[in-house]
């Protein structure tokens, strides 16, 4: 597959980009306060579209299966929509495991942060989120510039023209500009390096 290396120094475009990075980061410390309410590691979650917090690392056995699923191939559990009994379980263990439940769902609830829509920094940016569900793309800051790899191209003559006719459009980030895969990896190993 074809990429395309794009950097923009427009310092609306750098702060759209840095916006998301910094709501990651509040992300990933909402996440960890719930993982100590909880007494575990949270795993944050990429869909298509978002960033959210998954499951949690408990320390424990199956007796954590009543009001946990099973743990996933990494170790993370999800919160059950309701605890799991067994049968022939007195109504009185039921009812205490119904008040458990409840307890930690309220708990949940009270600490979980909502997930982050990362595809509204791309609308932002003023790229067409449907071909980045076909081709991806991504980005980051470096030393005051943006920094795109897109599976797609961006042309802002073939976008102005198409907006003009009507028709859809790949978009266009503001002041951006096509660069060699080689400085894009380049800036990206500097993004690593500072980042680890």
């Amino acid at each position: 597959m074809q990429q395309y290396h794009y950097r923009s120094t427009d310092p609306a475009v750098v702060a759209i980009v840095q916006d998301c990075f910094n709501q990651r980061q509040a992300l990933r410390l909402a996440a960890d306060r719930l993982g100590e309410a909880f007494g575990g590691e949270v795993a944050l979650l990429r869909s298509t579209t978002d960033v959210m917090p998954g499951g949690i690392k408990l320390k424990g056995g199956q007796e954590l299966d009543v009001h946990w699923c099973r743990p996933d191939q990494w170790g993370f559990r999800r919160l059950r929509v309701k605890p799991k009994t067994a049968k022939g379980m007195p109504k009185a263990e039921r009812e205490a495991l119904q008040v458990e439940h409840q307890r930690l769902v309220q708990l949940w609830q009270e600490h979980c942060p909502a997930s982050l829509d990362v595809h509204a920094f791309w609308d932002r940016l003023g790229v067409n989120t449907g071909n980045l569900l076909l081709s991806g793309g991504l980005f980051f800051t470096q030393h005051g510039s943006a920094y795109f790899c897109l599976g797609f191209c961006i042309d802002q003559d073939k976008h102005l023209a198409n907006v003009a006719a009507g028709k859809p459009s790949a978009g266009w980030i503001d002041g951006a500009e096509e660069i060699l895969p080689s400085h894009y990896d380049a800036a990206r190993r500097d993004y690593n390096r500072e980042a680890a």
